[in-house]
């Protein structure tokens, strides 16, 4: 039987003019004849792709795909940069946080990137299961609004999301402004926003969690997110973990996620 393997991925983004690139773990049952289906984990603010390796995520799901608590599944860790995965700006740049200057925000046509660029490549180099039915997206933090963003916008694409400590914004906070040029593109991208005022479909199946002692209070976003998620027949689930908004949470709380997506 192979063993599992992670395999790095560069390619040139003909959308954001630069050259980008992407983990993808292959479980040990991985071969070129049985398609999978494919996990899309998305990093927070300031990562990159090598959150596949900080979280440990490839040698927890090696442990639970041999213990059969989840399907043998393809995980991409695709780099979306500080971009909240939005489609900002027609040419791609950075700019200074105005909260924070030696943070960089990324501006670019990062939602075409990641639906035009990035899908279709995993789909074309690996053997996937190329439909909504294996196709899942969750993320962390800013990871986790770009999940449910993408999902929201894109509902024939995913039939699972989740969001992770989701940087759900009640307001908009003035370090994000640089990101929305006008509140017509904060309402276009915010994932209560298009809940509240759109169809969602019946086959998206949803989970939100944050930390009790998240510094964000994000859980206050996720409630309210899921509330209307449930209003509207919606399978969704919504929880509050013990733990603040940090890594350590990802990671307790990892074997819960990884079972929603492939069990």
């Amino acid at each position: 039987m192979n063993q599992s393997k992670v395999e790095k991925v560069n390619f040139y983004s003909h959308v954001l003019s630069k050259e980008m690139s992407l983990l993808a773990y292959l479980p040990e049952r991985y071969n070129p004849l049985t398609p999978l289906p494919v996990l899309y984990f998305i990093h927070g603010r300031s990562g990159n792709e090598n959150i596949l390796f900080e979280m440990d995520i490839n040698t927890k799901a090696d442990q639970m795909i041999q213990n059969g608590e989840i399907n043998p599944m393809i995980i991409v860790c695709p780099r979306i940069e500080n971009s909240r995965g939005l489609n900002s700006s027609l040419i791609c740049k950075e700019v200074s946080d105005p909260k924070d200057h030696n943070r960089i925000i990324n501006l670019g046509m990062y939602e075409d990137y990641f639906i035009k660029e990035i899908i279709p490549l995993v789909d074309k180099t690996f053997n996937t299961i190329k439909g909504r039915k294996g196709r899942y997206i969750g993320g962390l933090s800013a990871g986790g609004y770009i999940a449910l963003h993408n999902t929201l916008r894109h509902q024939h694409m995913f039939s699972k999301v989740g969001g992770h400590m989701p940087a759900l914004e009640l307001q908009l906070e003035n370090e994000d402004k640089p990101y929305f040029k006008d509140m017509d593109v904060w309402d276009k991208y915010d994932p209560i926003y298009i809940t509240k005022n759109n169809n969602i479909s019946p086959h998206i199946h949803v989970y939100l969690d944050a930390g009790d002692q998240d510094e964000g209070r994000f859980y206050e976003g996720c409630s309210i997110l899921h509330k209307v998620l449930k209003e509207k027949g919606i399978n969704s689930q919504n929880h509050i973990f013990p733990g603040n908004h940090s890594a350590e949470y990802i990671q307790s709380n990892l074997e819960k996620y990884l079972k929603f997506y492939g069990g």
